[in-house]
Order: C-alpha cells, then structure tokens, then sequence
C-alpha cells in the first residue's frame, strides 16, 4: 500500500492572519520546538510515506529554511524523499494559485512521475496524531473511491465558527454542509485529509480542467457524494484546529496537560529541524511551574503554565504566567506578563506590565521591542 504524500502549506494562512504575515501557516511555532507542519510530515513519516510534496504559496522563506532537504525527518532519497512543489497555476505560470483544485493542477507532473497507488492528501492547520495506513486500510476494505477524514465535536467544543462538516450513514459521507455555527448536538466535523488511489486523483484534475471546476470541496466532492463512493474515516484521537489566534493559544496551552502531551509526542515521534542550542540555565531566582521551556532559555524569573522556546531570556524579577514567547525574545527586569503571545525577537524592556485574558491573548509581533 504505497502512498504519495502532498502537504498544502497556505491553505488555511487567513485563519491567523498575524501569525501568516511574514511566514506560511505550515511553519508557524508550536509548543515550544516545533512548527505545524511537523505534525503532518511526521504522521506521513511514521506511516511509512518516503515522498511528500510540500505545495508552497508565499512567505515560504521561513518553511524552506526549516525543512530543508528533509534530513530531520529522514526524507533525504534519491528516488523520492522530499519535494517542495511550486505555487503556481496550471494556466499562467506567473500566477499563483486560488484554490486546492488548482494546486493541484499545477502539480500535475508530480503526481504523474509518482510510482506510488494511493494519495495521501493534508492541511497543516491541526495538531493531531494520525496513522495514515488505517485510513488506507478503511479505503480499501470498503472500495471508496475517496475517504476523508473527520472529528466528532460536541455542540460548542469546535473553536470556529465556521466549519466544513458531513453528513455520515453507515461510514458513507451523504452530504457536505458548510455551516456558520455548529448547532447540533455532535458535528463530523472535516480535518482537511484525503486518501485516494492517485489515478483517481489524475481523473479529477484533469476533469476538472476540461469543465473549468475551481473548488475542490465544492466542484468535487458535494457535486459528487452520489456518483461517488466517498467515505468517512473517523479519528477518534487528539485533534487542535487552528482556526484563529484563540484557537492558537488554546491549542497550545493543551500541550501543557500531561495526558495530551502523551498522546501527541508520545511513542511515535514528532520530527523537528535539530538545532545544536545549550541547555537552558536556571538562576538562583528563578521559579518554574507547569510549563514547557526548550533549550537555550536564561531564566532569572518566574515562569508558570506558559511555553518558551529557544533561547528566551527572562530576567530577574519577571513574572511570566499563561504566555507563549517565541524564540529569541528578551524579557527585561521586573516585568509582569499574563496572556501574551510573542513572536520570534521581541524586546520587552525593563518594568513592563503587559496582559491579555485567557479568552482573548495579547499578541506582539515579530522584532516588536516594547
């Protein structure tokens, strides 16, 4: 069961505009040493997948210097490995494209070159942990001609207000609904996952360009839930949409809970980009509680129930509570931080008091010095 993975980078970037600027949402930090995209590259990794195409947009400096050639996640081949596929339409190539369908038009040649059978399709707008060989597995076995994959949400635990969700009988996906709020008590609600046999795939996009199709949601899969054998797949794992810099931060704060934590970096592996940093240091002074600090960190103050990345400095003094600080920032003395989100090289000089709320966190953004 050879599969070919194609990881969409910009898909979902409108969901956190201010953390998207300057960078793809596929390489936005997470939980202190990693980036979203490490969470799908490492699920396709762990399921045996050797060649992912990673389809960029813009801003994708950042995500480029941070996967590399594939090394870290063993995707350095000859034959395979990983591919960074270009972001342009199938019909200008001075253009970029609109839409997933015509992503996937644009890498036609990739997908046609690939010796693999199946199609391994994601977003990089979730955290989760998914075994892509079940899925395969249930395609199979049930003769799908294309199975997604969704999440079970009870009524208000989904964190946006809009959402794509399915209507499902007896493991067949019957309708696609596009709604605002959840209303109902349980909603299927789509993870922006496919499977199917890639020539399956070949047939929808080169139909697609006969007939003009953009939406691959829209043209594709509501217009054919009748015609077409379209399958459910439900993951009943962990499961943290980015819809928003809220849901960011929530989805953050989560990793703080030991039994997630298990779940998502648990005995299969998250893979990262290595960085040869120090130990982080502990000063006399320095208090930690319930919080999770990557290496290279100076702490003099007081940190709680918050994630630090590399090489943060905290001064003496500094209290840092619920907070997300990105790498290189630089906490002066006697500050007070509650609910802040920054970004990477932010400067907060001496003395600063700074708090958002649990329900709606303070973001500084990248170089900001305060």
């Amino acid at each position: 069961m050879r599969a070919v993975g194609i990881i969409f980078s910009n898909i979902h970037d409108h969901n956190v505009p201010e953390l998207a600027r300057i960078r793809t949402l596929g390489s936005i930090p997470f939980g202190g040493r990693y980036r979203l995209i490490d969470f799908p590259l490492s699920n396709m990794v762990n399921s045996g997948i050797d060649t992912v195409g990673i389809i960029t947009k813009s801003n994708y400096q950042s995500l480029m210097d941070h996967v590399g050639s594939g090394k870290d996640w063993d995707l350095t081949r000859k034959d395979g490995g990983l591919i960074i596929l270009p972001p342009f339409g199938d019909t200008d190539s001075s253009s970029l494209y609109t839409s997933r369908l015509e992503a996937l038009k644009g890498i036609t040649n990739f997908l046609f070159r690939a010796d693999e059978e199946y199609v391994v399709m994601t977003d990089c707008d979730n955290v989760s942990r998914i075994n892509y060989n079940e899925v395969i597995e249930y395609h199979i076995r049930n003769r799908a001609d294309i199975t997604l994959v969704y999440k079970k949400f009870e009524r208000g635990t989904y964190p946006a207000k809009n959402a794509t969700t399915f209507d499902v009988q007896d493991g067949r996906i019957v309708g696609v609904n596009y709604k605002e709020r959840l209303q109902d008590e349980y909603s299927n609600v789509f993870t922006h996952v496919f499977v199917m046999k890639k020539s399956q795939l070949l047939n929808i996009v080169l139909d697609s360009i006969t007939h003009n199709k953009r939406q691959f949601m829209a043209d594709v899969i509501a217009e054919n839930v009748d015609s077409l054998k379209i399958m459910g797949f439900e993951h009943k794992g962990f499961y943290a949409g980015i819809t928003s810099l809220q849901a960011y931060y929530d989805s953050n704060m989560k990793m703080l809970n030991a039994d997630v934590r298990h779940e998502v970096f648990g005995d299969r592996s998250v893979f990262t980009k290595i960085r040869d940093s120090a130990p982080t240091k502990y000063g006399n002074s320095a208090i930690v509680k319930n919080s999770m600090i990557a290496d290279g960190c100076v702490i003099e103050g007081e940190v709680e129930n918050s994630i630090l990345f590399r090489n943060v400095k905290v001064a003496r003094g500094t209290v840092v509570k619920n907070s997300i600080i990105m790498q290189n920032t630089v906490l002066g003395e006697n500050c007070t931080l509650n609910c802040i989100i920054t970004d990477k090289n932010v400067s907060i000089r001496d003395r600063k008091v700074l708090s958002g709320s649990e329900n709606h966190p303070f973001y500084i953004g990248k170089g900001i010095m305060i």
